[in-house]
């Protein structure tokens, strides 16, 4: 099981990056596939377009310039310019409809019409865009490179074995790379989902594995836990009935009581973990009902401080009192809340260095509408990791296999559920080797 998770993590994270090149590969072959697209589209169109400017039969020639008047023999076209022939918005509609039937009107593009060829040749028409945008050529390569062009010869003609031409209409498209994946939206934000989600089911999958391997070894250390704390009053309760079972014993009255005393004094501490499950389990099922009156938390601060007496006392520590919150009325549950606050002075107590008396100190405050209630410890502290995770179920700070602290990480996920289920607070601050302080913030009646 520890081999195979590992192995499952490297697999599925290669499988991800796996993934994840592919797709990019796909999109970048999308896109260069639409660029293509759009180049053979945009000067076929173009070229319709020049056919539709070229085939002007004599009875369909107008010229603009009405005045204007030339020979005509019935055989031989004379040659007149496209603006003399056609406006600019007539040519801007045989582009459009070329454009349309190509499935390419949605395309940008950029045209001029020249009189003569090269540099000498003369511009009858053009779009807006077309002269600022050639003039960038000279000195942007990468603009040039991004800006597919095409010449086509209007009214091409045949002499002497040689096609010639007088006029030009050179398109242009501008940002190919931008259209390209403008078009594509839709595909590639489809593509972007899936990947998202891809993603994201693999890192459910991955933090699943992880937890799951997280509450296997929780339920190991819970299990263990659990053994030792009712294995060890069982052997006491077993040696004690032993002891009962003694003639000796049994003559003496004295050492009888003692014997059942200890047989009570381990029932009810099996009797207490047992109920400690129980609770944990009902507040799993969000089933635990509180019943709310009001409480004076300095009366029970005091009345639980009396009940540590003789543990500090077997080691030398002292409880200080700064009960300084001149409102310390709450609505709470009794029995939850004075559970609560045995449980932090009972941490405060167990965790105590060996070498050190325990110090603890309990303060109450207020703010507007809560009663702070602060208990802290001059104990061993926590580690960052350990702070984090100390109200998590089941948790406990690793200390070997040593069971000098009896428990099964579920005292402060109590706690913490009676804190949010009277609508309160809690958090804690710690530094290893220096101690403890819980802070508990509760509404004020």
């Amino acid at each position: 099981m520890k081999k195979a998770i590992p192995v499952s993590l490297i697999l599925v994270a290669l499988s991800l990056v796996g993934f994840v090149f592919l797709q990019v590969n796909w999109v970048v072959n999308i896109v260069q596939t639409q660029e293509q697209k759009i180049i053979f589209r945009v000067f076929k169109a173009a070229s319709e377009a020049v056919d539709s400017l070229s085939k002007s039969s004599a009875t369909a020639m107008r010229l603009r310039d009405q005045s204007l008047t030339f020979p005509y023999n019935g055989n031989i076209l004379p040659s007149i310019k496209v603006n003399q022939r056609f406006s600019e918005a007539e040519v801007n509609q045989i582009i459009l409809k070329a454009m349309t039937r190509n499935e390419a009107e949605k395309y940008h593009i950029e045209y001029a019409i020249v009189f003569g060829q090269g540099s000498a040749g003369i511009p009858e028409q053009m779009t807006p865009n077309f002269a600022p945008l050639v003039q960038k050529f000279v000195t942007d390569s990468i603009l040039r490179e991004n800006t597919p062009n095409q010449t086509f010869p209007i009214d091409a003609r045949q002499e002497d074995g040689y096609v010639t031409a007088t006029e030009f209409m050179t398109v242009l498209i501008p940002d190919l790379n931008g259209q390209a994946w403008r078009s594509l939206t839709w595909i590639l934000f489809g593509s972007a989902l899936l990947t998202l989600i891809t993603i994201s089911a693999f890192y459910l999958t991955v933090r699943t594995m992880l937890q799951q391997r997280r509450l296997s070894k929780i339920k190991s250390d819970f299990i263990n836990n659990m053994t030792h704390e009712f294995k060890t009053p069982l052997a006491t309760i077993s040696l004690a009935v032993d002891a009962l079972q003694n003639q000796k014993v049994q003559g003496d009255k004295e050492k009888s009581g003692y014997f059942s005393g200890i047989i009570k004094e381990e029932n009810r501490r099996m009797n207490k973990h047992v109920e400690t499950i129980l609770q944990a389990a009902l507040m799993e099922k969000q089933e635990l009902n509180l019943k709310k009156d009001d409480l004076h938390i300095h009366d029970l601060v005091r009345h639980l401080v009396d009940n540590f007496t003789l543990q500090l006392y077997d080691k030398s520590g002292e409880v200080v009192m700064h009960l300084n919150a001149t409102n310390d009325l709450i609505r709470g549950d009794e029995v939850h809340i004075n559970n609560l606050l045995n449980n932090l002075i009972d941490n405060a107590v167990k965790y105590s260095k060996s070498d050190v008396p325990p110090r603890i100190v309990i303060t109450t405050t207020n703010s507007a509408k809560y009663l702070i209630i602060q208990v802290k410890d001059n104990g061993i502290g926590m580690s960052k990791e350990s702070a984090k995770r100390v109200f998590e179920k089941f948790y406990r700070a690793h200390t070997g296999n040593l069971h000098n602290v009896k428990g099964f990480g579920l005292g402060m996920t109590y706690v913490k559920d009676i804190v949010e289920g009277h609508n309160g607070k809690i958090k804690v601050d710690s530094t290893l080797g220096k101690g403890t302080t819980f802070t508990v913030e509760l509404p004020l009646a």
